[in-house]
């Protein structure tokens, strides 16, 4: 089994009042002193945030500062001896780096202090609900609260003696309890749920507490489905079905929508469903179109796992961080130091649809902006493609409006055809079609030896046209035996203008893709050994039969952030 498939970093996504950490939940001592080395230069992310060693997990916002708590191993580059590392932010983007926060000490966290959440109190003090393992392997919701709230960094935590507040009753999976979400405050008490697993049930489990100290399980599961699995790092948080402005998570008003997110242990990918809080059962109800496992709803289609949202009453909006997972690294990876990036930070609303969510760059990214360069009714037949010049290739953001003007040679579409990753790895970017493919061709080296390519490919059936976007990174890298995979989702956009719209964002390592202004999103990781740096070359492409416009194009030149 690969190193990585053991050791499994989680997102960590603290927002004070609204955030939490999410942790991999197995201990390998005798890969624990395996050392950890500096992320190899050419492949070490610019703008994304990425720890010099080890592993990394998300933010949380207190008086005005984002911070960001990452679970790593300060002995070594593998799963064990975890604490929270801990860096500060204005901005989202630019980072300063902190002492650790929270260090195993207690009996009930001596094996490691993993996910956890925090909530903002009403006297504005937050505390922080996490997953404790003690030497038993007996996982338990524990808290801490800051040492000091002068503090205006929050630097020193310290664990109450009254701890643990949660212990798996008879009945819960000791093993497989943890995650505690974000609170929220309904009827005189708080709310948070837990993951755990049942004879392959996935169960999202609701405790309630009148004082965040006492807390007391509910009779029934918040939700669970069958043949889910393991549900790490639930995420609960309501939605306007009006605005794209984002919510308290003890918002209940009437013109809401609710969300429920899984981290399914088993697919390593993020799930959600939409759907209806019941308060006064305390159940969640999921849509009839929304379902839940593996054949449900996904944030991201590509290397994105144990996520978090968090509302940010700054700016009005829910922020959601993902972690840029690996599903195939090897111990010599994690010697090359192929470790864990966290995704930029998006916001996330409903769709007008209201049949999904959709996410956009928070638009503090765009001060990273450098080197602006246009394009506009450009044609690309079959089989051309054109460079995108002045721009640094390997550090950029692309914007691009594709123009179909016509639909008639579109293919036919196989009602068989569900599985969108399976489709595009069957129609990749080198198999010609009728419409499409057409899109990107990132990271891609002169002579084409290596690229991942971002791609759209329209469909018709009798009734509709079906539109699928790929982030196909078979060819990213001359180098064998790393991870290549390529990524895919239907787009539900209607077609009626001709125009598809992909925006990119491009890092050296990472290829963040949003289709269709956000409704269908893919991050790839990727490791060429050509297309590095200077060397790197960025192409609109086309080989499809009907003739693709290029109605408007912007691309720039990233600067990289402060990090550390």
């Amino acid at each position: 089994m690969a190193i990585w498939n053991l050791l499994w970093l989680y997102i960590l996504i603290l927002y004070v009042s609204n955030g939490r950490m999410e942790a991999s939940h197995k201990v390998y001592p005798q890969f624990q002193s395996l050392s950890a080395v500096n992320i190899r230069q050419l492949h070490h992310t610019a703008f994304h945030f990425q720890p010099p060693k080890n592993w990394i997990n998300g933010p949380m916002y207190y008086n005005g500062i984002y911070h960001i708590f990452y679970q790593y191993n300060p002995k070594g580059a593998v799963w064990g001896n975890i604490v929270w590392g801990h860096s500060i932010s204005k901005d989202l983007i630019n980072w300063k780096e902190l002492e650790p926060a929270i260090c195993p000490s207690k009996h009930f966290d001596i094996d490691g202090a993993w996910s956890g959440s925090t909530t903002i109190l009403p006297s504005n003090k937050p505390i922080i609900l996490y997953t404790g393992v003690d030497s038993n392997g007996i996982q338990t919701q524990n808290h801490a609260v800051p040492a000091n709230l002068s503090d205006p960094y929050l630097r020193k935590w310290i664990k109450p003696g009254n701890n643990p507040l949660i212990d798996p009753e008879n009945g819960v999976n000791a093993t497989a309890f943890r995650d505690p979400s974000t609170a929220w405050w309904l009827n005189g008490r708080w709310r948070v749920l837990v993951g755990s697993e049942r004879n392959s049930r996935g169960i999202a489990y609701l405790y309630r507490s009148r004082d965040f100290i006492h807390w007391t399980k509910a009779k029934h599961p918040f939700h669970s489905a069958p043949n889910t699995g393991m549900w790490e790092c639930p995420d609960f948080y309501p939605v306007s079905l009006s605005s794209k402005e984002g919510l308290d998570p003890s918002y209940m008003g009437k013109h809401v929508k609710h969300v429920l997110k899984v981290s399914l242990d088993d697919a390593r990918y993020d799930y959600y469903t939409l759907g209806t809080y019941l308060t006064n059962e305390d159940k969640y109800v999921p849509d009839n179109a929304s379902v839940d496992g593996w054949a449900g709803l996904r944030y991201d289609y590509g290397n994105f796992y144990a996520s978090k949202t968090f509302f940010d009453p700054a700016k009005r909006r829910r922020i959601l961080w993902g972690w840029v997972n690996e599903s195939d690294f090897t111990q010599d990876d994690v010697k090359k130091g192929w470790a864990g990036i966290q995704a930029i930070p998006r916001i996330v609303w409903l769709d007008t649809n209201q049949r999904q969510l959709k996410q956009w760059p928070v638009e503090e990214l765009n001060t990273l902006r450098g080197e602006n360069v246009k394009m506009s009714h450009q044609k690309l037949k079959k089989g051309h493609h054109i460079e995108i010049q002045g721009i640094t290739a390997a550090q950029a953001d692309i914007d691009v409006t594709f123009y179909i003007p016509s639909l008639d040679k579109a293919e036919e579409f196989n009602p068989t055809w569900e599985d969108a990753q399976r489709l595009c790895a069957n129609k990749g970017s080198k198999v010609e079609g009728g419409v499409g493919p057409f899109g990107l061709l990132t990271l891609a080296s002169k002579n084409l030896e290596e690229y991942t390519a971002v791609f759209f490919r329209v469909f018709k059936t009798s009734k509709k046209h079906v539109v699928l976007l790929c982030s196909d990174a078979r060819s990213s890298s001359l180098e064998d035996g790393i991870y290549k995979p390529s990524f895919a989702g239907f787009v539900d956009v209607d077609l009626a203008d001709k125009k598809l719209s992909l925006r990119s964002l491009i890092d050296h390592s990472v290829v963040e893709s949003f289709g269709g202004g956000g409704k269908t999103c893919i991050t790839s990781r990727v490791y060429p050994t050509l297309a590095v740096l200077d060397n790197a070359h960025l192409y609109a492409f086309n080989k499809g039969d009907e003739t693709i416009i290029v109605k408007n194009l912007n691309a720039w030149s990233m600067n990289k952030a402060k990090m550390n």
